[in-house]
C-alpha cells in the first residue's frame, strides 16, 4: 500500500451540483474543529469487487456546523443507504485530519464516500428523488463549496470499509506531458511491490467527473483496520519505496483522513 502524502513538487453526483458556482472561503480551524465533532454514520454492505467510487468533499459553512445543520445534512445522506436502490456503501461525516498543504487550502470539513457496481447505478443514485432531496434541503444551503471525483477501482483486490476503520483519501494532479493511465499503472505497481503494509487494502483509478474535481485527475482511498494502523505507516521503508517511484509523476496532491463509524462516535479532529 502507499500514500501519496507530501509527493508534490512544489453524488454527491448532482447535476444541480455542477451548475452552482459556489466559491470558497478561508480553511477555518474553528469550524474543522466543531465539524468534527459532528455526525459520523456508517452503513455496511458486502465488498463490490470492482466498485464505482464516490467522493465528494463539503466544506460546510461554521454557523451550519454550530448550529447542528451539518449533523443533519450527515444524517439526511446516511439514511439514503435504505432508500436508493444500487447503493452498495455509504459512509457521510466529518474529515478526521488534512494532511497536505493543498488539503489545507481547499478546507473540506465533511465528505461522503459511497460505491457502486456499476457506472448505471451511480447515475441512477444523482437522479433518485431521496437523494436530490437530501442535497436541495441539506447539502446546498449549508455547503461553502464541494469537489467531487469518481473513479473505477483499479486495484486487484476490494477494500471493505468496517465501523471504526481509518481512511486516507489521496487526490492528485499529474505533471503536464504525463498521463493519467501512466500514474494508474505505476501505482499499481509500486503497491504491489509495497504489499499491504499495515494490513492496508486499496482502491484506486483515474477520475471520470472531471468538471467537479477542481482538476483532480487520480483517486485513491487505503483502508486501515484503525487511526493507531494508519499512523504506523508513516515512514515506512517499502510504502517510502512505492512514493519515491510515483513522485515524478505528480503536481499536486491533496491528502485527508477520515473514519468510517456508527452515529454518535465521531473522533475527534487531530491538528490541522
Amino acid at each position: 500500500m502507499i500514500c501519496l502524502r507530501a509527493l508534490s513538487s512544489s453524488p454527491l453526483h448532482l447535476p444541480t451540483l455542477r451548475r452552482l458556482n459556489l466559491n470558497p472561503s478561508s480553511s477555518s480551524a474553528s469550524a474543522l474543529r466543531v465539524a468534527a465533532s459532528a455526525m459520523s454514520s456508517y452503513s455496511s454492505s458486502p465488498a463490490v469487487a470492482a466498485p464505482i467510487e464516490h467522493i465528494v468533499l463539503i466544506k460546510v459553512r461554521p454557523e451550519a456546523a454550530a448550529s447542528g445543520a451539518a449533523a443533519a445534512m450527515v444524517s439526511s445522506l446516511q439514511a439514503l443507504s435504505a432508500l436508493v436502490p444500487g447503493l452498495a456503501y455509504i459512509h457521510a461525516g466529518p474529515v478526521l485530519r488534512l494532511r497536505s498543504p493543498a488539503a489545507e487550502a481547499l478546507g473540506p470539513t465533511h465528505l461522503l464516500h459511497s460505491r457502486y457496481a456499476a457506472k448505471e447505478d451511480l447515475a441512477a443514485y444523482a437522479t433518485h428523488p431521496a437523494h436530490v432531496a437530501a442535497v436541495q434541503g441539506h447539502v446546498l444551503p449549508n455547503a461553502l463549496d464541494t469537489t467531487a471525483v469518481d473513479w473505477v477501482n483499479a486495484a486487484p483486490l476490494p477494500s471493505p470499509v468496517a465501523p471504526g476503520a481509518a481512511v486516507r483519501l489521496t487526490l492528485a494532479k499529474v505533471k503536464e506531458g504525463v498521463e493519467v493511465s501512466q500514474l494508474v499503472e505505476k501505482v499499481a505497481a509500486a503497491t504491489k511491490a509495497a504489499g499491504e503494509a499495515r494490513g492496508a487494502k486499496v482502491s484506486f483509478g483515474e477520475n471520470f467527473s472531471p468538471a467537479r474535481a477542481k482538476g483532480y485527475q487520480f483517486g485513491m482511498v487505503a483502508v486501515f483496520d484503525s487511526v493507531e494502523e494508519l499512523d504506523a505507516v508513516e515512514g515506512d521503508g517499502k510504502v517510502e519505496e512505492a512514493k519515491a517511484e510515483v513522485r515524478p509523476l505528480l503536481d499536486e496532491v491533496m491528502v485527508l483522513d477520515f473514519v468510517a463509524g456508527p452515529a454518535g462516535e465521531a473522533p475527534t479532529s487531530a491538528s490541522l
